[in-house]
């Protein structure tokens, strides 16, 4: 077995969208900035990285890439700041976290967790 090197031990989750341009529009609401996008022509179908920090997320046009319907799961330290960005509430959840869920123009769900408020200061 190959050993991998640091640099090659990443896992970028791949999302199906239908238009792109509109989806980097919904995560950069998250925090998300768009590296790139790649098209073979103009007029073919785009691929986007878009990164908040070291989080890294491929949108696809590609119709073969990625099933519609996704779920991914992204821890945030601020829960509070997504709520509002979205205007909805968080709910707590039985393993010490809250958790909202949204779903992105293309039907992706995002489950995204933060800490519990009493437990930001309790380390003081």
């Amino acid at each position: 077995m190959r050993a991998w090197n640091d640099r090659s031990k990443k896992v970028i989750p791949i999302l199906r969208v239908n238009d792109a341009a509109k989806a980097v529009a919904w995560y950069a609401r998250l925090g998300f900035v768009k590296e790139w996008e790649h098209r073979f022509e103009p007029g073919f179908p785009a691929f986007v990285s878009i990164a908040r920090g070291r989080v890294r997320l491929f949108l696809s046009e590609h119709t073969g890439d990625a099933r519609p319907d996704t779920l991914l799961y992204l821890r945030v330290l601020a829960i509070d700041a997504v709520e509002r960005e979205f205007g909805v509430t968080a709910e707590e959840a039985p393993w010490g976290a809250w958790e909202l869920e949204l779903r992105d123009p293309d039907g992706n769900r995002l489950r995204i967790a933060g800490p519990i408020p009493s437990a930001e200061g309790a380390s003081g």
